[in-house]
């Protein structure tokens, strides 16, 4: 951690709790929205992977709204063009975590930045309604390369925009997929896991892995 001069965040997941809509969907839709919550994520993942190994691209926003027509599909649920832009708009006020404020906080002698799968409207206005915006200068999306993680000519993005060589800059994912596609392009990478996930089989492993990122700072730190 001595050489880290750059600290680079996931935001979905990682930053952001994807399963925060869970409260709106409950409202709308009685007892099932943890199951689509799960759904939606699931597929929103799937698609970005399919997506980009077909060579097509369509913008996070889009690819989001398809994901959650599947769930809605898939678990036979009445609902309309306006309440799925209801749903929708959820992403836009997703919470941070409890930790991610003070951690990030203990951060700032670092550069700190998200690159994210998202475009670049959908981060600016959730991480401004999380009030992270002040916390968080740089904001890089995929959208600038028209192809999603974990393509590696997306983590070069980075460096690129940053200044900092990948050597010296922590990438902090809470994705499987995303801590391997990290560590292959060839940044220091901590793996959130928060949930205690498995690690993919890969035959690639994160640097450091911790509970969450209040644990995170504290080695950052130390």
């Amino acid at each position: 951690m001595k050489d880290i001069k750059a600290v680079v965040f996931d935001a979905y997941g990682t930053l952001l709790d994807v399963h925060s809509v869970i409260e709106k969907l409950d409202t709308v839709f009685p007892e099932k929205g943890t199951q689509i919550s799960q759904i939606w994520r699931t597929k929103q993942l799937e698609y970005t992977w399919l997506m980009s190994l077909m060579g097509r691209y369509d913008n996070f926003f889009n690819t989001t709204r398809r994901a959650l027509i599947y769930a809605l599909k898939a678990l036979k649920l009445d609902f309309n063009a306006d309440l799925c832009e209801t749903i929708l708009n959820e992403y836009y006020v997703l919470k941070p975590f409890s930790e991610v404020p003070a951690a990030l906080e203990n951060m700032q002698d670092k550069k700190i930045a998200i690159l994210s799968n998202g475009n670049l409207e959908m981060l600016n206005t959730v991480v401004k309604n999380a009030k992270l915006d002040k916390l968080i200068p740089n904001i890089l999306s995929v959208d600038e390369l028209k192809i999603f993680k974990p393509f590696l000519g997306v983590y070069q993005l980075a460096p690129a925009k940053l200044g900092i060589p990948r050597e010296q800059t922590l990438f902090v994912s809470s994705n499987s997929f995303d801590v391997v596609g990290g560590k292959v392009f060839g940044f220091k990478v901590a793996w959130a896991n928060r949930a205690g996930n498995q690690l993919d089989e890969l035959d690639v492993k994160p640097d450091i892995e911790v509970k969450d990122l209040k644990q995170l700072a504290d080695l950052i730190k130390s």
